[in-house]
């Protein structure tokens, strides 16, 4: 039952999500005006806005014009109630449930904002990595020194594989905002746990660019924010880095 709650709750927590990750990059207010189709401009009844629920109902159309509602603001919403239930899961309701819950959200919108834009605001890293440096040690997640080697090594390793790359291939290879993103989360998580959620990243995104590069040719390149990787993979060391890392030490050992 629990579990079940904080379903419902994350989703409804989804729906603003997607207004945010609709709204932010163009510079619009994510409190006004209320939400209405894109297409024919009709606010969107309180019916038609449960979460999941309503998309489903509706088959995915407007209730006005009949216009195609993309089927991510569905994923949102569930991804955003699945979430908490993952956290809970391996938390408990202890204090790093309640931080990592948080920082999931950001990561949630970051990742469909990179999809469709590919930037990542600093309008929530930079503030995101003041708040890592003093919500962290405050609440015993690391310490002070910790959180700020972890900042340290997240956006410093970043940004030296942004110099090689520009180096070696005469272009671009690691954005700015992929360099503060693994700041930010370095400052919440440590240098250990950034340095795993990196590496889940890396390999999460091979994989992807090998599958993209396949059926794109050249243009490969261009088709992948990297963004969206980190925050997997900051994701899945925040539930899972823990045995993985006793793993991997008890394999050296």
């Amino acid at each position: 039952m629990i579990s079940v709650g904080l379903f419902l709750v994350g989703a409804l927590f989804g729906s603003f999500l997607n207004v945010i990750i609709l709204r932010m990059p163009v510079g619009q207010s994510i409190v006004r005006p209320a939400s209405s189709c894109p297409e024919c401009g009709e606010r969107v009844r309180p019916r038609d806005n449960v979460p999941i629920l309503s998309y489903l109902l509706l088959k995915g159309r407007c209730r006005d014009c009949g216009v195609r509602i993309s089927p991510r603001y569905a994923v949102v919403e569930a991804l955003a109630g699945l979430l908490p239930v993952l956290l809970y899961t391996r938390y408990g309701f202890g204090r790093e449930f309640f931080v990592y819950w948080g920082l999931a959200y950001v990561l949630l919108v970051i990742s469909f904002i990179d999809l469709d834009h590919r930037i990542i605001p600093d309008r929530v890293t930079l503030p995101g990595i003041a708040v890592g440096l003093v919500v962290a040690p405050l609440l015993g997640l690391t310490t002070f020194p910790e959180s700020l080697v972890g900042a340290a090594v997240g956006g410093g390793s970043l940004y030296l594989i942004a110099v090689l790359g520009a180096a070696v291939f005469r272009k671009e290879s690691m954005g700015g905002g992929d360099i503060k993103l693994a700041a930010m989360l370095g400052a919440f998580v440590g240098w250990e746990a950034v340095l795993l959620l990196l590496f889940v990243a890396f390999f999460l995104g091979a994989i992807a660019g090998v599958i993209a590069m396949s059926g794109k040719g050249k243009e490969w390149d261009r088709t992948i924010p990297f963004g969206p990787f980190i925050a997997l993979g900051a994701i899945l060391a925040t539930i899972w880095g823990d045995a993985a890392l006793g793993w991997y030490m008890a394999l050296l050992g």
